[in-house]
């Protein structure tokens, strides 16, 4: 694996990292493992790191919403399309339902925490001052949330099956370590990241009091998003790809919560179109309701945002009881979005709310189905989408079953 891994990162280095030096470089093929463990391939490292989280989460979250009803197939089983099972809810690795997503999620952790690694030899003393250190740290919090948030399993490395907190341990590690790096460096706005991941990571750890802290001092207009590219195809928006008429029309609005929700608020984090001279999809029973929040294959995805805060103190203004408050503060940000309030006269009203507010704001960012998974395994109040008898998690992936020893 880690040889697979290394040719991976160095093929994305020639334009990101060495392209100053002559711009016809696009890719300067294999490169001996040793020839990453110089100051010089850093940046090229980093980058290697951001391509290999977006790949995992172009994936996760285009079967996830499928998963979590955010979209419904409306296309064919081909290169992009939901297959039946997905159509059902239902994940089987036996048949690589889930090999790819697995995969590539687990890649990204490994190629982040082994570029921090080798930042540690070649920066030295140098590390704990060093934007590209906080960088690397940054990746590797958010490449360990996207696997706590999705999968139903730990697995570091080969090793035996863990409960899926130990990725949001390592994430929250990660991410500690970032804050007080992006601070000596100066980078404000890693700083931020590494906050905002923390907090959202310390969600699902239940350490409230930490998310609190962190999740107040994120500025409400904070983005900090994954980067896609037009270079190749696992590089693509594959939300926008999957359903740009490019031949492909694969999924839709349609009968989804944002489909009447759209129509009823123009809420602008939510939009979707219609087409009337291409009516359905590449199925023909079912109307073609594209989303147009990404509108090319570059478009980026937010890893954490300001207002994601905003919900995090919401959350843990109902869990401690105080829903009239949490409400008034999800409102408030309705407010400034341009929409219309949500109504609540008990907590559990509030709590429905609450869950639908964070569908919207974290609508097709590879968040959904990980949020339903800890509210039903809480047994919070408040229904959302029915999940009974789909899955909420994504299993172990084949080839790891297949080549673990542990398994």
């Amino acid at each position: 694996m880690k040889r697979r891994l290394t040719l991976g990162l160095i093929g994305l280095a020639s334009a990101a990292g060495f392209a100053g030096c002559d711009a016809r470089i696009t890719d300067p093929g294999p490169v001996d493992d040793q020839s990453l463990d110089q100051p010089l391939a850093n940046a090229a490292i980093l980058n290697g790191m951001a391509k290999a989280l977006s790949r995992a989460l172009g994936y996760i979250s285009y079967t996830g919403a499928a998963l979590s009803r955010e979209v419904v197939a409306s296309g064919s089983m081909a290169l992009f399309g939901i297959t039946v099972k997905q159509r059902a809810g239902l994940l089987d690795p036996a048949t690589n339902e889930t090999n790819d997503h697995w995969q590539f999620s687990q890649q990204a952790r490994w190629v982040a925490e082994d570029g921090v690694r080798r930042m540690r030899l070649t920066l030295g003393d140098k590390f704990g001052t060093s934007a590209l250190a906080a960088e690397a740290l940054v990746y590797v919090g958010y490449s360990n949330r996207q696997l706590g948030e999705n999968m139903c399993d730990g697995v570091i490395d080969g090793g035996p099956i863990q409960s899926r907190m130990v990725y949001f341990t390592r994430a929250e590690a990660a991410f500690t370590e970032a804050v007080t790096i992006a601070a000596a460096s100066g980078s404000s706005k890693l700083e931020l990241a590494a906050r905002a991941g923390r907090a959202s990571a310390r969600v699902w750890l239940g350490n409230w009091t930490g998310a609190v802290a962190d999740a107040k001092l994120i500025p409400s207009t904070f983005v900090y998003q994954a980067r896609f590219t037009t270079a190749d195809l696992d590089q693509y928006n594959r939300i926008y790809w999957a359903n740009a008429n490019q031949p492909y029309r694969a999924h839709s609005e349609v009968g989804t919560f944002y489909d009447s929700y759209y129509l009823a608020t123009n809420d602008p984090r939510t939009p979707w179109k219609k087409n009337p001279a291409i009516p359905t999809g590449t199925m023909p029973t079912v109307p073609w309701y594209f989303q147009t929040k990404f509108d090319k294959r570059e478009s980026p995805v937010n890893l954490v945002s300001g207002h994601e805060m905003r919900l995090i103190l919401a959350e843990s203004q109902l869990r401690g009881g105080d829903w009239e408050g949490a409400l008034s503060a999800i409102n408030q940000l309705r407010s400034e979005v341009g929409v219309i309030p949500w109504n609540a006269s008990n907590s559990t009203e509030a709590w429905v709310a609450l869950k639908r507010e964070r569908g919207i704001e974290l609508w097709l960012e590879g968040r959904r189905l990980g949020d339903l998974n800890r509210w039903l395994a809480e047994k919070i109040p408040g229904d959302v989408e029915d999940m009974t008898g789909r899955n909420t998690c994504f299993p172990i992936g084949q080839t790891e079953r297949e080549a673990n020893p542990n398994f």
